[in-house]
This record gives C-alpha cells, structure tokens and sequence, in this order.
C-alpha cells in the first residue's frame, strides 16, 4: 500500500494545501493529513476547528483520513506504517527548508518524501497570508476552501 503523510499545522488549510492533496490522490492508495501540534505555537484556530475545515473539504474523498499528531513525522509514518511524506513547494526558499528536512527524515529512517509544485494560481498563498488577511477583515475566503469560514 502507497500511504503518504501531509503534514502540517492547517491553520488554516488553503487553497494550496488542498491542490497538493487532490493532485496527491492518484498518487497514493491513501493520504494521512497529519495536524501537527506544537504547544509553543499560537493558533488562530483551535484544533478541533482546523481538523473540522479539512474533514469538511474532503468528506467526499474516501482515500483520504485526517489524524492528530505530536512528535517527529518520521514516528508517526513507522506508526501508522506511511511510506512517503507528501510536500508542496512554492518558490525556492520552500525548496530549500523542505529539502534539508527531506535529507534529515530520509537520513533517520527509510522514509520518502515527495514533492509536488504548487499550482501557478495558489502558489502565493499561505497560511500566514491567509492569517493576516483575516485579521484585517479582508476577503480570505478566496484563499482557503469553503469549509474554513469565520464567524464575524
């Protein structure tokens, strides 16, 4: 079985993160979308409401399961028994943060990683963007999925 891992904080899940998961689809026989939780971290969203935005995009796509996680990714791929992590790139510098944990996962167990390009449409979108357009009562809702709304 091809079991990939996309992990990530979601906070929340964009436009991009969920082109890299559909285009991720045939790839895989199933794909874990790994909420990481970092208690240095402060969210915008709560976890429960991170995880229900993605449980939401994709209730129709039976290939893909939605799990918390803390810890390294490379523990909870030996847990969950996932071969591959899945990763977008946007631009460069993602490359270059992406590929030195991609050398360190694959250095530390037998764990593949696999890259897919973002699409030219969602490649400047990030959560962070997404973040402060919120704040600022912007128009974020052509940035994320219809399930990530806020009440105002």
């Amino acid at each position: 079985m091809r079991k990939a891992i996309f992990p990530g904080s979601f906070d929340p899940i964009t436009l991009g993160h969920e082109d890299i998961i559909r285009r991720g689809i045939p790839l895989f026989d199933e794909i874990v979308i790994a909420i990481g939780v970092n208690a240095e971290k402060k969210y915008m969203f709560s976890l429960e409401e991170r995880q229900r935005f993605i449980e939401e995009t994709f209730k129709d796509e039976p290939k893909v399961k939605v799990i918390v996680y803390e810890g390294l990714t490379i523990e909870l791929c030996h847990k969950i028994k996932a071969n591959f992590i899945l990763r977008g790139l946007r631009n460069p510098a993602d490359f270059e943060f992406e590929k030195a944990i991609a050398h360190t996962n694959r250095r530390l167990s037998k764990i593949e990683t696999v890259f897919l390009l973002t699409a030219a449409k969602t490649s400047f979108i990030s959560s962070s963007i997404v973040r402060d357009v919120i704040r600022h009562n912007g128009e974020y809702e052509i940035l994320v999925p219809d399930a990530v709304r806020v009440k105002k």
